[in-house]
């Protein structure tokens, strides 16, 4: 009797006075003491529990037991984000903590590290979608990137032997829409550029028109940077503003910290030389009160643009010209769909935007490509038809 009592794995199941049903096992016998080592598992039912024990005695008999985390979510995800999630770049980082603390911490924070289920988890993805009372209903890609940090975070749980599975592996995301993109059509870009004639940011937009550049990265360019003789420029920062209260605008790495050399047409050189001149004129009016950034767009003291003042301008102009919806990244939209219709292949113009590859490009803008086979088609029929109506004479 007392051998069956003491045999390591050997289990039992009773239903407590709180209502949940708790499944006893022993890990044999402390060496010290030689008292009994006992454990105890959890569940709403009676099969619940059953199950639970079912699986430890058989981790238990094959050798793969460890003794189940007592660590909460919340605290997991404090530990892994200050000892493992490093190397993230700041704005990075911030986008994580605020993630963490006002979404993934109040509701899922208090779930044992060990217990964490994927049904738990994706009934607060369902929840996110959805909203309630608690939570506000959030877009599909804002779920991918919460999952995207849970992940992350349970992965490393696994790695280190907290978890034997990720949970949220199993989990179903939202289908997330891809974005129309809306580019200005020719007509378009040239009342564009008649309304921005002799506007303070006229050369700023000019720049991001027709190089494509995000608008953090024209923002951040510094005169380092551009090499006047070459005709080229070196896309290596960005000027971000912190997410927090407060925040400080600072020069950070780019979004995929590649940095990129792009050659732009004449015409966007020369709206930088007119710049430059233009900040040279400001130094010499600010004297002592030029704040000596670097930076290639300013105002008249030097000091670095703030994104929301670029970006009301810009909307202003584009209010004029008919199209109030357009938004400051779809001048990025308008380069590219520009230079692909103007015969550049797919690889150029995927590094000059710096995209991961060039099937990505392909991606973003195949309804552009299918616009190119076609008008493609059509050039070979008036080829074929011109051929067709030669001279035999001329055949021979």
């Amino acid at each position: 009797m007392s051998t069956k009592r003491n045999a390591k794995g050997m289990g039992t199941i009773r239903q407590r006075q709180d209502g949940r049903w708790e499944a006893r096992y022993t890990l044999g016998r402390d060496p010290g003491t030689g008292k009994q080592i006992q454990k105890s598992l959890y569940g709403k039912s009676r099969k619940e529990a059953q199950q639970k024990l079912l699986r430890t005695m058989i981790a238990i008999e094959d050798g793969f037991y460890s003794p189940p985390c007592r660590m909460t979510l919340g605290e997991w995800l404090d530990i892994w984000l200050a000892e493992y999630a490093g190397g993230l770049k700041t704005l990075t980082m911030t986008t994580y903590e605020g993630q963490i603390q006002n979404r993934l911490k109040p509701s899922l924070g208090a779930v044992r590290l060990s217990e964490l289920s994927a049904a738990q988890i994706q009934r607060f993805y369902n929840l996110l979608l959805n909203g309630s009372t608690k939570v506000d209903k959030l877009a599909p890609k804002t779920i991918k990137n919460i999952h995207g940090i849970l992940h992350k975070a349970l992965k490393q749980a696994v790695e280190l032997g907290y978890l034997k599975v990720n949970p949220s592996d199993a989990c179903k995301l939202p289908r997330v829409a891809k974005a129309e993109i809306k580019p200005l059509n020719e007509a378009q870009i040239g009342a564009f550029l008649q309304t921005i004639k002799g506007h303070p940011l006229e050369k700023l937009f000019i720049v991001a028109l027709f190089t494509g550049m995000r608008q953090g990265e024209v923002l951040g360019l510094t005169w380092d940077c551009i090499d006047f003789d070459r005709g080229s420029l070196l896309i290596k920062k960005q000027l971000i503003k912190e997410r927090t209260v407060g925040g400080q605008y600072l020069l950070a790495p780019l979004k995929n910290d590649k940095m990129r050399r792009i050659t732009p047409a004449p015409s966007v050189m020369q709206a930088l030389q007119g710049q430059k001149r233009t900040q040279e004129k400001w130094r010499a009016q600010a004297g002592e009160q030029w704040e000596n950034s670097g930076l290639v767009f300013t105002n008249q003291h030097g000091r670095h643009l703030v994104h929301s003042t670029v970006y009301r301008n810009f909307k202003n102009i584009v209010k004029q010209i008919g199209i109030p919806q357009a938004r400051f990244h779809d001048l990025r939209h308008s380069y590219a769909v520009a230079a692909l219709r103007a015969g550049d292949d797919v690889k150029t113009v995927q590094e000059t935007l710096g995209h991961y590859t060039a099937a990505f490009t392909l991606d973003v803008y195949g309804h552009v490509s299918e616009q190119m086979r076609w008008e493609s088609a059509q050039r070979m029929e008036g080829f074929i038809q011109s051929v067709r109506q030669m001279p035999e004479n001329q055949l021979s």
